[in-house]
């Protein structure tokens, strides 16, 4: 029996155009939510690229290069046409697709499950409406494919059901190889997990319990390990440096999480940032806005275990697996556990009813509070004129989570909806400086073609943002704390940027000259800082000007024995 549908076509239709509207608005931001390891993967990329080869990976930072499998380096090779379309859009665009393609499946598994093309469709939606899809989902990271192919023998098991069980040869070989680009992209340790919940789940399958399950699905289990490995161990016969490979990847890399990261293991299983219960929450923090409403998805499914569906059974083994195992390392990150947030997705859905709108109307609280400070800081931001759309979005967002707060018919199905509009706001806020303010000129970018500059560096190979704001010259970095240091600076390098209030003149030493500038905002602020910016002065506390200066008394420095911050 189809369920009933919680939630109307024309809100489906809505969601979807907000969802796609969200995630490619702004997609090639430099701004855009995103994890830090997109510009290590980017520096790999380009001197991979430069390298003319395929393998070994090639990187500027000492024991790195190896610590992500290739595929999702030749991903960024092929999207840019082997550095030909250095954009970061270029690099990003697959993650889009991957991304999209998992929403797609979610859909089409919720479907089968329910009966429901209303209840398929929102869970997608919901999948897309979580924060750390959208921040994980868009960037040039390894966790959009990462979770395709995961998910992917998973689906075909839940689509088909049984008969796929039965399958002796094509559905192993098929899982084998959808397992083994997951492990390609992003790790090997996911074997563990993704082998237990499926010999879990033939387990399941089977009648004649765990007897039937060694004599007819065990060798099934070992084909699909074998193959999954099978593929990944590609990287180490075709790389010609292997025990490179061994040394960051297997040993730094994976065996490396194990190790006692404050105390000891024990202490750190059972307290701390590092802690079982930190993983737990991090891991529900996943869905951002939609946190609550998985909490109480834990509630209403430990209340109503008894009427579980078989197809929900399976959905909650995997879920369950996968946190178990990734307790078991000492370094602990919600990040870990993204495969599991389509399941999660799924399960809301189908429980969309009986789950409580207190956790929806507490969500679009938090909404309304981050969309007024949107619009406040706007409102005072005394550098650029926002253009009318920007504007049209808050009020959008805010007349969706006033509407929801009100109406408790639309409650649910608001919260979903003010996720995206939520997102657009973000995105739209920081946009101006994706534009003239926060670039350098033509001409800037012209006179700087292959000369070195030096840029302030905070984390490793951020120089690779600097190399897509002036294509064509040298990044290197220095330490970013000494970027308000003209003095400094001047004596040591001849092309380099400073950073300086906006609000200030700014003159660089007597022989000095001033070649470009622009607008930077600022990563980390104080409390005095952030409680300047609640009473309006938004600008001098934002951002900060940066200046590219030339320094020609130091042309005939030797800077070949200067550190790169970057690296």
């Amino acid at each position: 029996m189809p369920m009933q549908a919680p939630i109307s076509y024309p809100s489906i239709i809505i969601g979807a155009l907000l969802a796609c509207a969200a995630y490619f608005y702004g997609v090639d931001s430099r701004f855009a939510p995103k994890n830090g390891d997109e510009y290590p993967y980017t520096h790999i990329v380009r001197m991979t690229n430069a390298s003319d080869a395929w393998l070994p990976l090639q990187s500027e930072m000492v024991g790195i290069k190896n610590t992500k499998p290739p595929l999702l380096f030749w991903q960024g090779m092929v999207s840019t046409e082997h550095g030909n379309k250095w954009s970061l859009f270029d690099l990003r665009w697959p993650s889009l697709v991957y991304t999209a393609l998992t929403a797609i499946l979610i859909t089409i598994v919720a479907f089968s499950m329910s009966k429901s093309m209303p209840l398929g469709l929102l869970s997608g939606i919901v999948w897309l409406a979580f924060f750390n899809t959208y921040r994980y989902g868009r960037p040039y990271l390894a966790e959009p494919p990462e979770i395709f192919w995961l998910s992917l023998p998973f689906f075909m098991f839940l689509i088909v059901g049984k008969r796929l069980s039965e399958s002796k040869y094509l559905f192993p070989i098929l899982a084998g190889v959808g397992f083994g680009f997951a492990l390609l992209y992003k790790s090997v340790a996911y074997i563990v997990p993704v082998c237990i919940v499926f010999s879990l789940w033939y387990w399941q399958w089977r009648s004649k319990g765990v007897i039937g399950f060694i004599r007819n699905d065990f060798i099934k289990i070992i084909a699909v390990g074998f193959i999954a490995l099978a593929i990944f161990a590609l990287w180490f016969v075709l790389d010609p440096d292997p025990a490179a490979i061994w040394q960051e990847f297997v040993i730094g890399e994976n065996a490396g999480k194990f190790a006692a990261r404050n105390t000891n293991y024990l202490k750190d299983f059972i307290w701390g940032g590092d802690s079982v219960g930190m993983l737990f929450l991090t891991s529900v923090a996943n869905a951002g806005f939609l946190s609550l409403v998985v909490l109480n998805l834990f509630y209403v499914a430990i209340r109503d275990r008894k009427q579980m569906c078989f197809e929900e059974k399976l959905l909650w083994i995997w879920i369950i697996v996968f946190f178990i195992i990734f307790c078991l390392p000492s370094q602990r990150s919600g990040r870990y556990l993204l495969p599991i947030m389509p399941a999660i997705a799924i399960l809301i859905t189908l429980h969309w009813q009986q789950l409580s709108k207190w956790c929806f109307w507490v969500a679009l609280v938090l909404q309304a509070i981050l969309i007024i400070a949107f619009a406040w800081l706007s409102l005072n931001i005394d550098l650029w004129a926002y253009p009318m759309w920007h504007w049209l979005i808050l009020a959008l967002a805010i007349s969706v989570i006033v509407i929801g707060l009100i109406r408790t018919a639309f409650t649910k199905s608001a919260t979903i909806l003010a996720c995206f509009m939520t997102y657009l706001s973000l995105t739209s806020s920081i946009m101006p400086l994706d534009g003239q303010a926060g670039r350098f000129n033509t001409k800037t970018i012209a006179v700087l073609q292959g000369k070195t500059v030096w840029f302030p560096c905070d984390f490793r190979a951020k120089d690779e943002e600097y190399r897509f704001l002036i294509p064509g010259a040298d990044i290197k970095g220095y330490p970013a704390n000494q970027a308000k240091d003209l003095n400094y600076l001047a004596e040591r390098y001849p092309l380099f940027a400073v950073q300086a209030p906006v609000q200030a003149s700014f003159s660089p030493c007597p022989t000095c000259e001033i070649l470009g500038e622009r607008l930077e905002m600022r990563a980390r602020h104080n409390s005095d800082e952030i409680k300047a910016m609640l009473l309006g002065k938004v600008s001098d506390n934002l951002f900060v000007r940066e200046y590219i200066v030339s320094a020609p008394f130091n042309a005939s420095n030797d800077l070949s024995k200067k550190k790169d911050a970057c690296r």
